[in-house]
C-alpha cells in the first residue's frame, strides 16, 4: 500500500522489487516484480511469508556480469562486543550478461540472482582453478583489477567495514535479550559465537549494499561434478578452500578458551627456570608460528568511538535485560515495567503510575497483536523501546530526538548505579559492621540538584557530549 502511494505521488519512480521468501535459502522462490499487486498473483504469501526489497538496477559489472560479495564476519562476544572481518571473502557472478530488469526479462534468472546455489546449475557457469576467473572469485582479485582502474580499495574497504559494523551494532540488543535467556549472566559457563554471512553488492558507484545477512553461512569447500549420468564426484574448489579454511581456522585461534592458560603455564615454567638455555626456549616458542597471519580483522572495538553514538538502543536493551525479573524469559512483566520507572525515577505529577500502567497495556497489547509468537506474555525489546522514546519525548521537550533518547539512557543508568551503589554499602555494613557513609560531598549534591530540576546528569555518555571523528575507518 505504502509503495503503491509512492508510486502514485512519483510517476517517474518505476522501480523494480525482488520477492524472497521468508526463512528461505539457496535462492529457492525468490523472484523479480515491476508492480506489488503481482505478489498476489502468486498465491505464497499466505501460507509461506516474503520479504520485499527494491531490486539495485545499477550495480557494478565485472566482465559484463553481475556479482555480489559474501564476507565473513565473526562475532566474538556480545558484552563486550567484538567482532572480526575476514580479509578475504568470495565474488559471485550471474552467468548471463547484465540488463537492466524489464518485463521481458524478470525470469531470467542466471542474469539478475547472484545466488551460487542457482549459477552451478548454469550452462555458462565457469569452474576454475585460478582465484582470479570463472563464475567463483576472491574478492581481492576483485580489488586487484578495480584498483588497476585507479579505483580508491582504501575507501571501498573503509566503506564496507563501516556498513558490517552498523548492521551488526543494529542486531546486537536483540541478540543481547536471546541470550541472556539462555546464558544468564554471571553464571559460569560456555560463551557463544558466530560466524555470519554478508552478501553485499557494490553499485556502480561503489556503494556497498547490503543484500542480506546470513546466519548459518555454508562452508562447504567443494561441488558436486557429474562424471556421468546419474554418477557424481565431490570435487574440492581451490577459492572456497582459501577463504573458508582460514575463517574457521582462525576463528578456532581466536575463540580458543585454553589459550591464555597455556600461555601463562609457559611463562611460568620460564620464570622457574634462572637461566633456561636457547633449547630449553626454542621448545616453549609459539606453537601457532607457523600458521598463516590471522585473516581475520578486529574492527570493534578498534573504531568503537565512530560508531558508539549508533549504541543507544544497544544501552536500552541493557535497560530493558536488567528489569526482565525471571530468568530465561524475553518479556518485559507489568510489575518490572513499573519498577524501571521507579527505580529510574522516571514518574511525576504528570505521569503517575496509573498512566505509566496504561502506557504499558497500550503498547504491550500493539506490539504483540503484530508478532506471530505468542509464546510469552508481556512487552518484547522493540514495545520497550517504543515506550522508552514516549518518556523521552516527555521529560527532555526541548531536545532533538536523538539527544533525548541519549539524555534519558544516562539519567536512568545514573540512577541505577547510584542504586547499586546503596546495596553495595548496605551489604559491606551488613557484614563488616562498618559505620554510615558522610551525607556526601559538595560535589555530589550538584548532580542530584540537576536530576530534581529534571535536567540529565553531567554524563559523558550524553548525545551531546559525544564526540565522533568523521574519518572512516581504513
Amino acid at each position: 500500500m505504502t509503495v503503491q502511494m509512492v508510486k502514485d505521488g512519483d510517476p517517474s519512480w518505476k522501480p523494480t522489487f525482488i520477492v524472497k521468501p521468508d526463512s528461505g535459502c539457496q535462492g529457492d522462490g525468490i523472484y523479480l516484480i515491476k508492480d506489488p499487486s503481482d505478489i498476489r498473483l502468486a498465491g505464497t504469501l499466505q501460507s509461506r511469508p516474503a520479504v520485499v526489497q527494491e531490486y539495485i538496477c545499477k550495480p557494478l559489472l565485472i566482465d559484463k556480469l553481475k556479482f555480489d560479495i559474501r564476507l565473513y564476519v565473526l562475532l566474538k562476544s556480545l558484552d563486550p562486543l567484538e567482532i572480526y572481518i575476514a580479509k578475504e571473502g568470495l565474488s559471485r557472478f550471474c552467468t548471463e550478461p547484465y540488463q537492466e530488469p524489464n518485463p521481458k526479462n524478470l525470469h531470467h534468472i542466471f542474469m539478475h540472482l547472484t545466488n551460487y546455489s542457482l549459477n552451478i546449475h548454469s550452462g555458462k557457469f565457469v569452474h576454475s582453478d585460478s582465484t582470479s576467473t570463472g563464475s567463483k572469485r576472491t574478492f581481492s582479485s576483485i580489488l586487484c583489477r578495480l584498483s588497476s582502474k585507479g579505483v580508491d580499495i582504501k575507501k571501498v574497504w573503509s566503506d564496507i567495514i563501516s556498513l558490517v559494523i552498523k548492521t551488526v551494532i543494529a542486531l546486537t540488543p536483540e541478540l543481547k535479550v536471546f541470550y541472556q535467556s539462555d546464558i544468564p549472566a554471571g553464571r559460569p559457563g560456555p560463551t557463544c559465537f558466530q560466524i555470519l554471512g554478508f552478501d553485499i553488492l557494490l553499485m556502480k558507484n561503489l556503494k556497498p549494499i547490503l543484500l542480506e545477512v546470513n546466519a548459518n553461512p555454508s562452508m562447504r569447500i567443494e561441488h558436486e561434478q557429474e562424471l556421468s549420468p546419474g554418477v557424481f564426484e565431490n570435487v574440492p574448489s581451490l577459492v572456497d578452500e582459501e577463504v573458508k579454511v582460514a575463517v574457521i581456522r582462525d576463528t578456532l585461534r581466536l575463540m580458543d578458551p585454553l589459550k591464555k592458560k597455556r600461555g601463562n603455564q609457559s611463562q611460568q615454567l620460564l620464570a622457574t627456570k634462572e637461566n633456561p638455555s636457547d633449547s630449553e626456549l626454542a621448545g616453549n616458542t609459539n606453537p601457532e608460528a607457523h600458521l598463516p597471519s590471522i585473516c581475520l580483522k578486529q574492527v570493534f572495538p578498534k573504531y568503537a568511538k565512530q560508531f558508539n553514538y549508533l549504541r543507544l538502543v544497544d544501552r536500552m536493551a541493557n535497560l530493558f535485560i536488567r528489569f526482565l525479573g525471571i530468568k530465561g524469559t524475553m518479556k518485559l512483566g507489568p510489575t518490572g515495567f513499573r519498577t524501571f520507572i521507579r527505580n529510574c525515577k522516571l514518574s511525576s505529577s504528570s505521569l503517575s503510575m496509573a498512566a505509566v500502567d496504561i502506557l504499558y497495556i497500550d503498547i504491550t497489547r500493539r506490539w504483540n497483536s503484530m508478532t506471530m509468537d505468542q509464546r510469552d506474555s508481556g512487552m518484547c525489546l522493540q514495545a520497550f523501546v517504543e515506550a522508552f522514546f514516549y518518556l523521552a519525548q516527555r521529560k527532555f521537550k526541548m531536545l532533538p530526538l536523538h539527544e533525548q533518547v541519549a539524555s534519558l539512557i544516562d539519567l536512568c543508568e545514573y540512577h541505577l548505579s547510584v542504586l547499586d551503589e546503596k546495596r553495595l554499602a548496605c551489604g559491606r555494613r551488613g557484614t563488616v559492621g562498618a559505620r554510615p557513609p558522610s551525607s556526601g560531598t559538595p560535589q555530589e549534591a550538584a548532580p542530584a540538584a540537576q536530576l530534581a530540576e529534571g535536567h540529565p546528569p553531567p554524563c559523558t555518555n550524553s548525545a551531546h557530549r559525544l564526540s565522533h571523528s568523521r574519518h572512516s575507518p581504513s
